[in-house]
This record gives structure tokens, C-alpha cells and sequence, in this order.
């Protein structure tokens, strides 16, 4: 960046907001820390899937100035993913990190829950605002053909783990896949009631690596509801606080717990989508479904002590955010799946 008028190079400086062309406002920051995981995943990665050396990762140091730089523009809220982001080793050193950068507000950390028990205190202490965790069965065959290893005795020792640990909000995320988990939508919910847990229902999107996703395969936010209301009762509908969030929330008639659907594919969200996503190799993404990435590792390590570096990030983000699309065109005649998958974008 650059003063024309007196040709001195100029220091970037904080201020603005993150619009695109459709006059949506990015407030919302997806981090991943890693591709790395402990599970597979049928719809998020494959069986035999292979990670990033640990050299094309950002350090967390250049992470924490990634969001200094996007919060100077806006951004409030950062949401640390993977892969699975308690394999990073002292993930709590980066959310200390980033709970001290002026101008974000909440740090959360999405995780399948395996290392939860063991790092929930840490966590805890570093300031961590929410946690969600990924669980779509309590049954045990259930859960191993989805995530094609063993490990929900594991996910329930770390929920109690991060409630011993004084963690008031705790959100359960689970994929909804016609023919496989229709069974699970009514322990769910009954659990999460029980334990004092958000549950949300996520419909399944094409980001697999192994391309099993099909349309007949997505069972919707609404098939879901429906089971719910017939098995458990009446949900009335609960007014967001905020424009930006992707589900829809439920209470129970009775005011005992609540339940919220994120229906991408039936139902998109794309008109009041406020995120942008930073993958683990240092790559920004406007949409998951995204099919062009911007290099912020490249503005990160290939300048020197003179370049306004933290100009350039400003520069990029705002050019990845003026050139979203309206919509992720899922069902469109020209719909094109993303060359990485889920677990390589984050979650």
C-alpha cells in the first residue's frame, strides 16, 4: 500500500468492514489448525487420507495475525476447526493468544471430542468461550460406520470433562444421512436435553472425499423436525440474535432445552452468510463450496521487514470477500464440488 501523493510507503491501519457484493457483513472467522484427524469420517474424508506436512501449516503466531489484521476489519468471532484441532499440539497457547486480540469476542473450538477429557481444564483456562462437538450417535455400531473407528466412550468422557470444567456452552453438531442415522435423532435429542447441551441437526453436504454424497442421501432439517415433534413433542420456534447464524432454532414447548437445524442443502442460508474460512496451509476461502482460495502463507513468509504485511493480508481478505458468490449453487445445473474436502477446508 502505497500514498501516491507523496510516494511514501503506507502502514496498513485497522478500520472498514469486510462487505461483499451482495451487502453481506463478515464478522465470523473459520480457523483450521490442522487436516490431521483421529476419525475417518465417511462424510468428511477418506480412509486412507494423506496431510500436509507440518512446514505448510500456519504457525499459530501467524494465525494470531491473521486475526489481528481481520479484526481491525470486522471480524468478531473466530471459530478454531481442523481436521481435528486438539491434535495440534497446545491448542490452548493459540486461544490465549487469540482471546487477548482487541476486538474478537468469541473464540470457539469445534472437535469430535476424543481429546476433550484430557485438554477441557487447559482450554478452559486459556479463555475459550463455547465449544462444539461433533456427535451424530450414542450407539456405538452407529457411530464406528460413520466414523469408521471406535471412540464414543471417549466423546462422552470429554462432554463431561468440558461440564467439570465449567464450560456453560456446549453445542452437539450432528450429520443427518437418510438410511443411516434416522434412529439417533431421538436418543440425540433426549441426551442433550438430559445434560444441558444445544443440539443441532446438519444436513449432509457434498464435501466427502470419496464422493458418496447424493441428493437421496440428505435427509433434510425438516425430516428431522418432524420426527422429533411426533416422538417428543412441539417445538416453537426461538428468534435468532443473530443475522448471521446458519441454524434455525428450536425450543421445547416446555422450555427444557433447545434444538436448531442447518440445512445448507434444502433450505440455504447463503443470503445472510457472514464467514469466511482460513484453511491449516494457510489458504482463504469465502464459501466452503468455494472453488478459488487466496494465499495468505505466500503474503505471510515471502516479504520482507519493509513490506506493510499486514496491508496485504487486509488486501487479500478484501478481495476474497468482494468476489463471493450469492449462493453455493448446490442443485444448480452448474454446481461444481470443491477439488478439497471437508476436512482439508475445516469445518
Amino acid at each position: 500500500m502505497s500514498d501516491e501523493a507523496g510516494g511514501r510507503a503506507t502502514r496498513w491501519q485497522p478500520g472498514g468492514r469486510l462487505t461483499d457484493g451482495f451487502g453481506r457483513v463478515h464478522t465470523d472467522l473459520r480457523v483450521s489448525v490442522t487436516d490431521r484427524c483421529n476419525l475417518r469420517c465417511t462424510y468428511c474424508m477418506p480412509i486412507d487420507a494423506v496431510f500436509k506436512p507440518r512446514e505448510e501449516l500456519l504457525t499459530y503466531e501467524e494465525i494470531a495475525r491473521v486475526v489481528r489484521v481481520a479484526a481491525g476489519l470486522g471480524i468478531r468471532s473466530v471459530r478454531l476447526t481442523g481436521g481435528e484441532p486438539l491434535m495440534r499440539a497446545r491448542l490452548d497457547e493459540l486461544v490465549r493468544q487469540l482471546v487477548a486480540v482487541p476486538g474478537i469476542e468469541d473464540v470457539a473450538v469445534t472437535t469430535n471430542g476424543l481429546l476433550l477429557a484430557e485438554q477441557s481444564e487447559a482450554l478452559a483456562r486459556a479463555g475459550l468461550h463455547r465449544l462444539n462437538v461433533s456427535l451424530d450417535s450414542l450407539r456405538e455400531d452407529v457411530f464406528e460406520a460413520i466414523a469408521r473407528r471406535r471412540g464414543l466412550d471417549r466423546v462422552l468422557a470429554g462432554l463431561a470433562a468440558a461440564k467439570a470444567a465449567g464450560f456453560a456452552t456446549i453445542r452437539i453438531n450432528a450429520v443427518s444421512i437418510r438410511g443411516l442415522t434416522e434412529g439417533e435423532i431421538v436418543p440425540l435429542a433426549e441426551f442433550c436435553r438430559r445434560e444441558g447441551f444445544q443440539l443441532r441437526f446438519i444436513e449432509f453436504m457434498p464435501l466427502d472425499a470419496e464422493a458418496c454424497w447424493a441428493d437421496e442421501r440428505v435427509l433434510t432439517g425438516r425430516d428431522v423436525r418432524a420426527i422429533l415433534e411426533r416422538e417428543l413433542g412441539p417445538l416453537v420456534r426461538v428468534a435468532s440474535g443473530d443475522p448471521g447464524q446458519p441454524a434455525v432454532d428450536f425450543t421445547w414447548a416446555d422450555g427444557t432445552g433447545r434444538v436448531g437445524f442447518i440445512d445448507p442443502v434444502s433450505t440455504p442460508f447463503c443470503d445472510r452468510c457472514d464467514r469466511l474460512r482460513l484453511t491449516a496451509d494457510g489458504q482463504f476461502r469465502n464459501c466452503l463450496f468455494s472453488t478459488t482460495e487466496w494465499d495468505v502463507r505466500q503474503v505471510l513468509r515471502g516479504g520482507d521487514e519493509t513490506d506493510d504485511v499486514d496491508g496485504a493480508i487486509a488486501a487479500l481478505l478484501d478481495d476474497c470477500v468482494r468476489t463471493k458468490r450469492a449462493a453455493h449453487g448446490i442443485g444448480a445445473a452448474d454446481f461444481e464440488r470443491p477439488a478439497r474436502a471437508m476436512y482439508q477446508i475445516g469445518g
